[in-house]
């Protein structure tokens, strides 16, 4: 099973898979795996980022983990992967994830641009395009310790992804925090 850990930038992916990681779990990151097999087709000058083949990309994790247990990719794109099983969402609170991106000393347009992002459910609903809503998952990080949001991927592994409602999406809504001063 290949299980994405997909969200805005901030919201804790890269210090999650490094915790799965540590536990024993295979842990993929797509940037690296990007980067090692010349997936990078350009580069943003605007937004700073490089641009990822995403079908490269999708084609190699398939292959490559296709039979494997359970396999986490992490990264903000991987919700884009056709090959995904299951798609596990970190969310923060846009004011939280402006801390940590201003903490981070990123430009005010590149903050603004991603907490809205978040305020607007970029990447669940483009998640949501690619896979069911099923098999869409979603974890509010704002009030929950690294280790607590490990423990609730956890939970929802050991589960199966059966019967915990308290991940389905829908639940988590930034849209009244469109109206503020970001």
């Amino acid at each position: 099973m290949i299980i994405a850990i997909t969200g805005t930038p901030g919201t804790g992916k890269t210090t999650v898979a490094s915790i799965l990681k540590k536990k024993g779990f295979t842990v993929v990151d797509l940037k690296q795996v990007a980067f090692d097999n010349d997936f990078i087709i350009g580069f943003d000058k605007e937004r700073n980022s490089s641009i990822v083949d995403v079908k490269k990309l999708d084609r190699y994790i398939k292959k490559k983990f296709f039979n494997k247990d359970i396999v986490f990719v992490e990264g903000h794109i991987a919700h884009l992967l056709t090959c995904i099983d299951k798609i596990i969402i970190l969310r923060l609170h846009p004011s939280k994830l402006k801390e940590i991106l201003v903490k981070r000393k990123w430009k005010k347009d590149k903050i603004r641009e991603n907490v809205e992002a978040e305020i607007l459910d970029v990447i669940l609903c483009e998640g949501v395009d690619i896979h069911t809503e099923k098999n869409c998952f979603e974890i509010d990080g704002t009030k929950r310790s690294i280790n607590d949001i490990v423990n609730c991927i956890l939970e929802l592994v050991d589960n199966k992804f059966k019967d915990i409602k308290k991940y389905k999406i829908g639940e988590i809504d930034w849209s009244d925090e469109i109206l503020k001063d970001l």
